[in-house]
Parts: structure tokens; C-alpha cells; sequence
């Protein structure tokens, strides 16, 4: 395969990843611009982007957008087994309702010679295969929720500290306003997202997109079925 050829078949993967890195260096360079200037008014001395990006302050600030997003993904794979919208892109036909049968879901004596391994397989490997991208979003949003809690926890004690108060545990932590008004905002955000672009695909449309219904489809049809 030529490198042109893989380019061009993995090209959405490859322009996300290079705008998330973008992204993240954007945001690492405009966070340790800011974090600079609150320290500048505090009277203390600027740090470096290095230093920035090792800190409590840089860590809680990717952690949280982070499991909030496995959160929704996370959501909506398990969500959209049994739950439909009438119409949306986003949705099965609501005959589908549920995990469908087997020759559905090419498993068992439907799978064909093409089919990934373990759904040839059988038995377990098949159970599990069949629920792996739902497990997979829950275990890295419980990861995430981890690492922004901990993350968390250390900027709010330095906050403490830095105002000469105690600092806190961080089962303390978890039971914070501070806490849990960071994991709602963000929180929030992505269900709202989520919700709306469900209903703007039943009237929207966009041309030549997998995540919109073919021009022509009526408002009612979800895209699947013609």
C-alpha cells in the first residue's frame, strides 16, 4: 500500500490527531501565558511552559475535558442501543430498538469469513468483542474522572495553602462544591451537544457527511432506510 493510498483511507483519524496536538500545545503555551500573569500579580516569579504543563493547574484542566468526552461517548454507545429518535441520523429506525439478533449483527452463524476473529470465535471472545467499544469508552472515562479528581485535588490545595488554610484529603476533595462544579460544567456541555445535534440531524442536512442523512431524506427516515 502506497503512502499516498494510506494517507488518503486514514485521513480522518490522521487531521484529528493533528489538530488535537495542535490543540494541546495551543492550549498548553495560552495556559502558561495566563497562569504567568496571575503569578505576576501575585508578586511571584513567572515559570517556564515545561514547568506549567507538569503542574496540578495544567493536569485538572486537560483531565476534565477529557472525561467528559469519554463520559458522552461513553453514554451514547449504550444510550443508542435502546434509546431512538425519530428521524435523527444519530438513531436506529425504532424497529431496531435493543441489540438486534444475530444475523443483524453478522454473529454466530451470520458471521462471514471477513469478520473480525473473535466474533468467528464464538462463545466469550464473541460476548465480549460485542461489548468492547462500550467497555473501552467507560473504563478510559473512569480513568480520566480519575486523574482529574487527583488532578484536582492537588490545585485545590495549593490554593489552600497559598491562603494558609488546611489542605484537604482527597476523599475530602471528592466531596467539594469546587469539585463537583468543575465535573458538571463540563459535564453539562457535552449532553447538551450531544442532545441537540440528535434533533438537528432529523431537519439538517449536510451534504456528502456520514453524520447527516442523505439531502433528499425525509425528516422521518433516520438515513438507513432509504
Amino acid at each position: 500500500m502506497s503512502a499516498v493510498r494510506t494517507l488518503k483511507e486514514n485521513g480522518l483519524s490522521l487531521a484529528f490527531g493533528a489538530l488535537f496536538l495542535l490543540s494541546l500545545v495551543g492550549q498548553a503555551l495560552a495556559g502558561a501565558a495566563a497562569y504567568n500573569d496571575e503569578r505576576l500579580a501575585e508578586g511571584m516569579e513567572q515559570v517556564s511552559v515545561l514547568r506549567y504543563v507538569s503542574s496540578s493547574s495544567f493536569g485538572v484542566a486537560v483531565m476534565e475535558n477529557w472525561q467528559s468526552e469519554y463520559l458522552q461517548f461513553f453514554l451514547y454507545v449504550f444510550a443508542t442501543v435502546w434509546l431512538v429518535q425519530r428521524g435523527s441520523a444519530e438513531s436506529k429506525e425504532p424497529r431496531q430498538a435493543g441489540p438486534e439478533d444475530d444475523r443483524e449483527q453478522m454473529v454466530g452463524t451470520a458471521a462471514h469469513e471477513d469478520s473480525p476473529p473473535w466474533v468467528r470465535a464464538g462463545g466469550w471472545r464473541t460476548a465480549v468483542y460485542s461489548r468492547s467499544l462500550g467497555v473501552l469508552m467507560g473504563t478510559l472515562f473512569l480513568l480520566t474522572w480519575a486523574a482529574s479528581s487527583v488532578a484536582g485535588w492537588a490545585e485545590f490545595n495549593n490554593q489552600q495553602l497559598m491562603s494558609l488554610a488546611d489542605p484537604v484529603s482527597w476523599p475530602g476533595y471528592l466531596g467539594k462544591a469546587d469539585f463537583w462544579e468543575r465535573t458538571f460544567q463540563n459535564w453539562q456541555s457535552e449532553m447538551l451537544a450531544v442532545g441537540s445535534f440528535v434533533v438537528f440531524t432529523v431537519y439538517l442536512r449536510q451534504r456528502g457527511s456520514p453524520e447527516s442523512k442523505p439531502v433528499g431524506a425525509a425528516h422521518a427516515d433516520t438515513g438507513e432506510t432509504g
